[in-house]
């Protein structure tokens, strides 16, 4: 959202951008698109925006403001001040998203942010009465007693995405179930993988922690983005559109993720292990004592014990979402996957086995944005967070979402009617225009998200010339459908999509003089 607010700022000041929320007259003259009163407008923007979601640190966000100069009491609103323009640019996102069901403001249940959608679990901390859904875990609290958190984040999959066009768009196809040998599979690789740590392994399951009291998974690779605007000496203009980006596609990742945690309710690793294994003695690590025999019913991950598992179900991987969408953003914002960036970790710095793990210091290196994605991912299954099925369908998600939110932030970008410059897109509303004898029929493509099989159907009120393909996001044509003169009536065009890359695409048809193009979805 902060980011959001201030590419919107920065938009009314651009040649060709256009803000997510485009107000009447937008648009600044030429003669203010200066940087200065871009700077300015951008972090009016900001400035309300972070003032709005974080007002307990209202105080660093107003000294950064006097920092650099600004009044942040001053409330103009008119487009004419660049200041005008990000106070305005501010109050119409936070409208928008105050009503977004993310429930920010409490009115949909009591206490911001809180569940409204009356979720109860199926399991008791103390009580497994379904071994294929989410059980509540008692947690230290680390001053002698206990607390029990309940499910964070149970409405997350109804907030309204970016690009997406719904938080189960991408529904993966789920994880293995109690009876089964794929159920009994996973629980016996995570207590294997767990019981086998060495200090690498250590390191890379708390590195990508990112718990409680932390800049979180999406704050992770927004360090990495600071890295990469330090790497390639980044304009404002090219952070301004590489954050914008960046943020969306961590956000619509979370809701796509979280859509699919409360969908299958799924169990975590712990309630598994601790499930099958209850009366038996299997192979665990244990802080401070290492690889030992310890009683099925008692077995925990390598986490700290005040946080032994995030309290939502497991399936999929938030991080494995998060990180797979952003390492999608940053690959199409630098123009590839290369990364070369590392991170050393300190001799006795864990906060599992503090003064004990690791041995020694330990860097880890990511060529790749890919790389650093794929260990982020791996990470949980190493903490014993996650499956494998949650960690690498989530992947798969995550940059289908990353997909799609470039797709769609390139859209206010190049301040184009659709996705890719030079590719008309005639909006739903528009559909029923009939200037070259087009009758008022819609244009309907599906299934959308596809596995492959593509039906384009189509009216024509006369005999036209139609033309159809499918295109990549840069542009270029994957397959061409149809070019011809058509009678009138339906028509219906297969694209046999197969053996296509997994991604986004756009459908673009042209009857007569009218076109429409429709982005569409191979996912499998």
């Amino acid at each position: 959202m902060t980011y959001t607010a201030g590419f919107d700022a920065w938009a009314c000041y651009d040649d060709v951008a256009v803000p997510t929320l485009p107000q009447p007259g937008f648009r600044r003259p030429i003669a203010e698109r200066d940087e200065a009163h871009r700077a300015q407008a951008y972090s009016f923007a900001v400035y309300r925006t972070l003032v709005d979601l974080f007002p307990a640190a209202a105080g660093l966000a107003r000294a950064q403001m006097v920092a650099l100069g600004y009044d942040p009491d001053d409330a103009r609103t008119e487009l004419a001040s660049a200041t005008g323009v990000g106070n305005t640019c501010a109050s119409h996102l936070l409208a928008f998203r105050h009503d977004d069901r993310s429930n920010q403001l409490g009115d949909l249940h009591a206490g911001a942010y809180s569940d409204h959608t009356g979720y109860q679990p199926v399991n008791t901390v103390d009580h497994i009465v379904d071994p294929n859904r989410w059980q509540p875990l008692r947690f230290s609290n680390g001053a002698g007693g206990f607390v029990v958190p309940g499910y964070i984040g149970a409405h997350w999959g109804e907030v309204t995405p970016f690009a997406l066009p719904s938080g189960s768009a991408l529904r993966p196809a789920g994880p293995a179930r109690h009876p089964s040998r794929a159920y009994e599979r996973q629980a016996r690789e995570i207590a294997r993988i767990t019981a086998q740590l060495d200090d690498r392994g250590k390191v890379i399951a708390e590195y990508w922690a990112d718990g409680p009291r932390s800049e979180l998974p999406p704050g992770h690779w927004t360090l990495f983005a600071e890295v990469v605007s330090k790497r390639d000496h980044h304009s404002f203009a090219d952070d301004v559109k590489m954050f914008f980006t960046l943020g969306n596609a961590v956000m619509d990742a979370g809701i796509a993720v979280w859509e699919a945690k409360r969908w299958f309710d799924s169990e975590r690793p712990i309630t598994a292990i601790r499930y099958l294994y209850a009366g038996q003695q299997i192979e665990g690590f244990v802080p401070g004592v290492g690889r030992t025999l310890v009683q099925g019913e008692n077995w925990l991950p390598y986490q700290p014990a005040t946080f032994i598992t995030p309290p939502f179900a497991e399936y999929p991987s938030g991080h494995s979402g998060f990180s797979a969408a952003a390492a999608e953003v940053l690959k199409r914002s630098t123009g590839g996957d290369r990364f070369e960036h590392s991170a050393t970790i300190a001799a006795g710095s864990s906060k599992v086995e503090p003064g004990v793990a690791p041995s020694r210091d330990v860097t880890l290196r990511w060529h790749t944005f890919s790389e650093a994605a794929d260990e982020a991912g791996i990470s949980r299954r190493l903490g014993g967070i996650h499956f494998e099925d949650g960690d690498l369908d989530s992947r798969r998600m995550g940059r289908q979402v990353g997909a799609l939110v470039w797709a769609k932030a390139q859209e206010y970008i190049t301040g184009s009617s659709g996705p890719v410059a030079g590719i008309p897109v005639t909006h739903e509303d528009e559909l029923g225009a009939t200037g070259a004898g087009v009758d008022d029929a819609r244009v309907t493509i599906g299934p959308n998200p596809s596995a492959g099989r593509l039906t384009l159907s189509f009216a024509l009120g006369r005999e036209a010339a139609v033309s159809a393909r499918v295109l990549d996001l840069q542009g270029r044509t994957v397959a061409l459908l149809a070019a011809g003169t058509f009678a009138a009536g339906t028509h219906q065009l297969v694209w046999d999509g197969a053996h296509a890359a997994p991604g986004v695409y756009f459908v673009h048809l042209r009857r007569g003089e009218q076109q429409t193009t429709r982005r569409v979805l191979i996912a499998r």
